[in-house]
């Protein structure tokens, strides 16, 4: 009784599940991936026939999948706005997004010599995180800056 009201709920959208895959890709959800295109329309519902809502104007902008449909993916951008996106219009290229001012440092500590500041809403290419670091690419200056002062990483 307990598993088939779990999935019940599951169903619902009343609990979400650390293991939720998309029915269509079979990747996780919620999951990141970036803007694709300079320019994608974002509509109120799974398909042409929608009402464009929104309109993403920035390649690489990362975004977050929380639901998927046939070729749809629903996304959320840092500020919680979204809908439906054409799923060619996304790109499985790791970005984020840097919420603060900060420091590329040329290693992942605190002791790191600076190579370069960024401001914050510039977007970076994810290349990789250790620990609680993670090393980025704006343009070709490339280091690390602490994982909680970026947008688009998973919690764990």
């Amino acid at each position: 009784m307990r598993v088939w009201l779990c999935a019940l709920l599951i169903a619902f959208g009343g609990v979400a599940s650390a293991e939720e895959r998309g029915r269509e890709t079979g990747f996780p959800i919620p999951r990141y991936v970036s803007l694709k295109a300079k320019e994608a329309n974002i509509r109120r519902g799974p398909g042409f026939d929608h009402r464009i809502d929104w309109v993403f104007q920035r390649r690489g902008m990362p975004l977050r999948v929380v639901a998927e449909y046939d070729v749809w993916r629903k996304v959320e951008d840092i500020e919680g706005e979204g809908g439906w996106i054409h799923a060619t219009m996304l790109s499985g290229i790791r970005t984020v997004i840097l919420t603060e001012e900060a420091a590329l440092l040329d290693r992942p500590s605190d002791r790191g010599r600076a190579v370069a500041r960024v401001e914050p809403q510039v977007v970076a290419r994810l290349e990789g995180c250790e620990g609680d670091w993670c090393s980025v690419a704006v343009d070709d200056v490339r280091g690390w800056v602490p994982g909680p002062s970026l947008w688009g990483l998973n919690p764990d």
